[in-house]
């Protein structure tokens, strides 16, 4: 069975779950989803800048009403399991977590836990952070060891 690292920062669409699980065809794939809430102030700049790049103003606009911090936790605690839910109805074995701290380190410990094949970050765009390589995917590639897939969400977050 094939294992793959899922890093997420919401809840998977029905769209999501079906790109990632049929990335390798017929193998069966296991999941292991790591969620991440949303972050603090300095986050939300950088989502807001996002929105302006997207011509997305209104967005950018509304960054101030995104739940952070502990409001975010149980947002993402029922973004996690809606996430699980899904992948498991689609016949596909998934396990989870939040991580609030230290995504990275997060990442790399899991991935040597379950002896994953690859890891697959699926995100909404992040321009900023991407354009200096400060996003999730670029980091990954030089610290975890095994492949890294950036995929984009199917919905804006």
């Amino acid at each position: 069975m094939f294992t793959s690292v899922l890093m997420i920062e919401k809840a998977l669409t029905s769209a999501d779950v079906e790109f990632v699980t049929t990335l390798h065809g017929e193998e069966e794939v296991a999941f292991r989803v790591l969620l991440q809430p949303r972050g603090e102030q300095a986050d939300r700049l950088l989502r807001a800048i996002d929105d302006v790049a997207l011509g997305e103003l209104d967005e950018a606009v509304r960054e101030g009403e995104t739940p952070e911090g502990q409001e975010a936790l149980s947002v993402g605690q029922r973004a996690l399991e809606v996430s699980l839910t899904a992948l498991r109805a689609s016949g596909s074995p998934a396990e989870g977590r939040l991580i609030e701290d230290h995504p990275l380190d997060a990442l790399k410990s899991l991935v040597e836990e379950a002896d994953a094949d690859e890891v697959i970050v699926l995100t909404d765009p992040h321009y900023v952070e991407e354009f200096f390589h400060r996003d999730w995917a670029s980091r990954a590639r030089h610290k975890v060891g095994v492949p890294v897939l950036k995929l984009f969400s199917h919905s804006k977050a």
